[in-house]
């Protein structure tokens, strides 16, 4: 499933092709996503300008104007800017075709994705409401890891992947920072310390900013929007490296399943 540096890749990637265009046809193929397209979206979009693009969590947001455009990947979608003129292939979804004969296309072979419009008038959108900072907000800091950690026994692994807690700390990246924070994934969340929170919240962004820099990890088939794949698994330290030497101490790397996740770590530079 793309993560946050993956979905970052991709509104990194089709900003400069989107902005400032008007919508002139939307098509849609297939409404059964994991939510449906909404029966008016053809409407509603059609005329409307792109203003903006943003991110929260791994939701794709354009700003239309009166509402706003949400787009997830799920587990198999991806977007693709490509010539108005582009065949069309199976699983293609949606169609956006704006001014200049630039195609904005959805593609979604599982669809677990989905395409929504809300109100930018109303109060936030349901299934953004929850959720807890982004990792490069100033409200996300060792302190603030720290007081919501107190009491909690659940391994920090699972913590740090609470959405809840903060966004976009997905299996991948938050088996990374760990390493990154010399935290083993199994300690109970409420027996970090303070100083060990500080050093997770700097590898937690750290992380990210470095794979966003990598246009993101190609684990199955992720590509970004110009189709180019990403290549932070090149830096992987821990993740899917079970059985295989630390690229730092040597030690070998062991694995285990935290909350249904499969996790890894090495036993000498994480304590």
């Amino acid at each position: 499933m793309p993560e946050l540096p993956e979905v970052e890749t991709i509104r990194r990637g089709i900003e400069p092709h989107v902005l400032g265009r008007r919508i002139e046809r939307v098509t849609v193929r297939d409404r059964r996503l994991r939510w449906p397209i909404p029966e008016d979206l053809e409407a509603r979009l059609s005329g409307r300008t792109v203003h903006a693009t943003a991110r929260r969590g791994k939701y794709l947001l354009l700003d239309v104007g009166e509402d706003q455009l949400m787009l997830h990947m799920g587990m198999s979608g991806r977007l693709f800017v490509l010539p108005a003129n582009e065949p069309l292939h199976k699983h293609d979804h949606l169609d956006l075709l704006l001014s200049g004969d630039v195609l904005l296309r959805f593609h979604d072979p599982r669809r677990f994705g989905a395409a929504l419009l809300w109100p930018k008038n109303e109060p936030e959108h349901p299934l953004l409401r929850a959720m807890g900072p982004e990792p490069f907000d100033e409200a996300f800091d060792g302190d603030y890891l720290f007081r919501r950690s107190r009491g909690r026994i659940a391994a920090v692994k699972t913590f740090l992947m609470d959405g809840r807690i903060v966004v976009g700390a997905g299996n991948i990246y938050a088996a990374e920072a760990l390493f990154r924070a010399g935290i083993r994934p199994l300690r109970a969340a409420g027996r970090v310390s303070r100083r060990e929170y500080q050093q997770l919240a700097e590898a937690t962004r750290q992380t990210l900013a470095d794979a966003i820099r990598a246009g993101g990890t190609t684990l199955r088939d992720f590509f970004g929007a110009d189709g180019n794949p990403g290549y932070f698994q090149q830096d992987l330290y821990v993740y899917g490296r079970e059985g295989l030497p630390c690229h730092v101490c040597g030690s070998i790397i062991r694995h285990a399943v935290i909350g249904q996740r499969s996790s890894c770590w090495c036993p000498s530079c994480q304590r």
